[in-house]
């Protein structure tokens, strides 16, 4: 290789950056690699590289004059700081027309601000959501750019050799202008957070419930990923169950310590549909829960001075785990259909236009909410693109429907027994309102006018009313 012969470039070497690099040089793509610290860079050069079309820069100069104009770089730094930090320092080296794609965990505000800067730099910027983890990354994950549609096209070829493919459709799509590719990868990291709580907490029902080991459990969810619950999340949790403690010999999982930790994307998620007024209870209830997991000490000084119930699970014990696991998959629809009824909502509100077929199709396969029922969702997003809410897909419903008076079920052992279930708990309340023609709102609005005269509208009259309560 010569200068200047790059396709693309990278910087950050962390683990999703060398395999991304290792990913798209597999596919034929010439790649400058950089890292701020310049032993890493030297230790993936010698120890990955091998004969690769891969190039390293040792620093930013040397790295810039390897890219073929106009440049295209993609960034895997940490979200915050460190992005804004990187694109000072490739201000000066850049010019008019080249591109930096930002492919962490942005707040979709902050690539705003971003986009606006750099194009009065008249330099190009693309947010990028990218899901997968480091398989993902190194085998095909999901892509989620957007930004400007040119710009998607010039490096296009690019992502979709290097994502994921499902039927033969790379699982990437450009997603809209601006910060949609962050909004929607935002999303999916609230979903996934909605997803994973419903997991544990059918995992705890039958730990602390049923008194199951993991040795035990580990067939059942393999079982469940066998049919309609089929995804990766249950794939590795069925694994997850499977594995020794090296130093111990018990199973790992026992082996944990119980403090979830998170990095904000589902808090983001859950703030966004405050703003915009969409309700996705059960991503909101898995972000409380890993709040509350972090405080372990004062957890079990609770259990000591709080008492809850003593009841003992006395019923039939295959039909509850048959009822547990309708009850996970009618969740997760619900679950899905609140992350992209925010989706469709915001779509709206920033003007994205975003294409929830396409958005469905890019998550089948590669990231880590890929499921089975994906497919049915793209399916009734592409035989109603303004579909207000999975609930109101014919099969969807039905499909939910017919494993309703099992969630209903667990919900009630779940508080009978005095464990926490609040994301099941949580669905059930979001399924039930929805489907209420009629809702209690009404003496919130009276109680609204009672203290603060902020008015409310009749039944019988149109306009909007104040009453003298106490006269």
């Amino acid at each position: 290789m010569t200068s200047q012969d790059c396709d693309i470039g990278l910087i950050g070497l962390g683990t999703m950056g060398r395999n991304f690099v290792l990913n798209m040089a597999d596919h034929g793509f010439t790649v400058a690699a950089y890292n701020r610290t310049t032993e890493k860079t030297r230790d993936f050069m010698a120890g990955e590289v091998g004969s690769r079309p891969i190039k390293a820069g040792y620093d930013l100069n040397e790295f810039v004059g390897l890219l073929k104009k106009p440049r295209a770089v993609i960034l895997l730094v940490a979200a915050g700081d460190p992005v804004d930090a990187v694109i000072r320092e490739l201000l000066p080296l850049f010019e008019p027309g080249d591109l930096i794609i930002d492919a962490g965990n942005s707040h979709f505000t902050d690539t705003n601000r971003r986009f606006k800067f750099l194009a009065v730099k008249k330099l190009h910027y693309m947010g990028m959501g990218i899901s997968g983890g480091e398989e993902g990354a190194r085998r095909g994950p999901s892509l989620m750019p957007g930004g400007h549609r040119d710009i998607y096209d010039r490096v296009g070829p690019i992502l979709e050799a290097a994502a994921a493919h499902v039927n033969g459709d790379p699982c990437v799509a450009y997603l809209g202008p601006g910060s949609a590719g962050h909004y929607v990868k935002m999303v999916h990291n609230g979903i996934e957070y909605g997803l994973m709580e419903l997991i544990v907490e059918t995992y705890d029902l039958f730990k602390r419930g049923l008194g199951l080991t993991p040795a035990e459990l580990a067939p059942i969810y393999d079982a469940w990923n066998q049919a309609e619950l089929n995804s990766f999340l249950l794939e590795i949790t069925a694994k997850i169950f499977t594995r020794k403690d090296d130093r111990t010999g018990r199973f790992l999982v026992d082996m944990i310590l119980d403090k979830a930790k998170q990095k904000g994307t589902g808090m983001w998620t859950s703030w966004d549909a405050m703003d915009l007024q969409v309700g996705t209870p059960t991503i909101d209830a898995a972000v409380v829960m890993r709040d509350l997991s972090g405080y372990k000490e004062e957890r079990q000084n609770a259990a000591k001075f709080l008492a809850g119930p003593t009841y003992t699970f006395e019923g039939d014990r295959p039909r509850f785990i048959e009822q547990v696991k309708n009850a996970l998959y009618a969740s997760m629809i619900a679950t899905y259909s609140q992350g992209l009824a925010l989706l469709q909502r915001a779509s709206l509100a920033y003007t994205y236009n975003l294409d929830l077929e396409a958005v469905a199709r890019i998550w089948r396969g590669g990231c880590i909410i890929r499921a089975t029922l994906l497919e049915d969702i793209r399916t009734a997003y592409k035989a109603r693109p303004d579909l207000p809410n999975l609930l109101m897909d014919p099969h969807l419903a039905q499909a939910f429907l017919a494993r309703e008076a099992d969630l209903r079920q667990v919900v009630q052992v779940a508080a009978g027994l005095g464990l926490p279930a609040p994301a099941l708990m949580a669905t059930l309340g979001y399924f039930d309102a929805y489907r209420s023609a009629v809702l209690p709102a009404n003496l919130i609005q009276a109680q609204r006018d009672f203290f603060g005269a902020h008015q409310y509208e009749r039944l019988d009259t149109p306009g909007s009313f104040h009453t003298e309560w106490d006269k």
